[in-house]
């Protein structure tokens, strides 16, 4: 079943119900978009979208309260004819009876909201954009380490969990552990998610399952957060050759986004908490606009210019 419920939508969004007593489950939400029927309450329903979310503010509200009855009750049952999603109501604005009755009626959802409707509008479609994103689930360790999100990625039995133990252990926080559910929110952001029945646990082998926010404190997890930097540990393998330098970003593509990806080969003597929050650091720097192995190949050029002129 595609979409989300409109019930999973009020609980988020901490929005009341007028109608109570009508079952939610089959009313769900499909598209991110929303509508201001202000033209469809004027009477004109061409090109209407009634797939949308439909959001009254004052504008409408008050044009609907100056109308007569009939004309009122009117407009009501034509507009409510459509397949809408829900009705929403921004300001503490009140449906009055009759709306609720022909709601009840044709059985569309009415909900409403102290928000004023700019406000609550961006809170919605950002909402509905999360929740309809295209969402993969991939096998990995999720981490926010000095605000980046580090996905953690490996064979199985690598060290990802025991990595993500250290980093709790110095201060940073955990998303999601084993299983990681990806969603695109729009072309430049990919957030990562824990599923809910395994949010917040650890599995150690040789221990078991940990609970990270009763052993740690709630400062120690992260309901959610955007993924900024792939780091994938491997076997360290002589042959192998490995970036020394990294002048030129590899990226990792998931659900057509590129992300930054480093490859870190395991070996014993090295610490991967304190290699991944250098490279958490490093990235954050890149970021704001340094890059020390440019600044490297920089200075290498002037010396040698330089050598090159003394000679002369």
């Amino acid at each position: 079943m595609g979409g989300v419920g409109v019930s999973k939508v009020a609980q988020i969004l901490d929005l009341y119900n007028f109608l109570p007593d009508m079952e939610m489950k089959g009313h769900r939400i499909m598209i991110s978009d929303v509508n201001r029927p202000a033209l469809q309450l004027s009477g004109y329903f061409k090109h209407f979208e009634q797939s949308r979310v439909q959001i009254i503010g004052t504008v409408e509200y008050t044009y609907l309260q100056q109308l007569d009855v009939e004309k009122r009750r009117e407009i009501y049952r034509e507009f409510m004819e459509y397949d809408i999603p829900c009705v929403i109501f921004c300001r503490d604005l009140q449906p009055d009876e009759d709306f609720l009755q022909i709601a009840t009626e044709k059985d569309i959802p009415v909900l409403g909201t102290k928000r004023s409707t700019s406000e609550f509008m961006a809170e919605l479609i950002y909402c509905l954009s999360e929740q309809l994103a295209p969402c993969i689930t991939i096998h990995g360790v999720l981490v926010d380490v000095y605000g980046e999100g580090l996905l953690i990625m490996g064979e199985s039995g690598i060290g990802k969990s025991e990595a993500a133990l250290e980093l709790i252990k110095r201060g940073h926080r955990l998303v999601t552990d084993d299983v990681v559910e990806i969603r695109k929110i729009n072309e430049h952001m990919l957030m990562g998610t824990s599923p809910e029945i395994t949010r917040y646990f650890i599995e150690l082998r040789g221990i078991g399952i940990i609970d990270v926010k009763t052993l740690f404190g709630v400062e120690s997890v992260k309901e959610k957060q955007q993924i900024d930097l792939v780091i994938k540990l491997e076997d360290w393998k002589k042959e192998n050759e490995y970036d020394r330098l990294g002048l030129e970003e590899e990226y990792t593509e998931f659900l057509g986004n590129k992300v930054v990806c480093h490859s870190l080969p395991i070996r014993p003597g090295r610490n991967l908490a304190v290699i991944c929050e250098a490279a958490a650091v490093n990235h954050r720097q890149k970021k704001m606009g340094y890059n020390a192995a440019q600044e490297l190949y920089r200075r290498v050029q002037a010396n040698l210019t330089k050598k090159e002129e003394d000679e002369e």
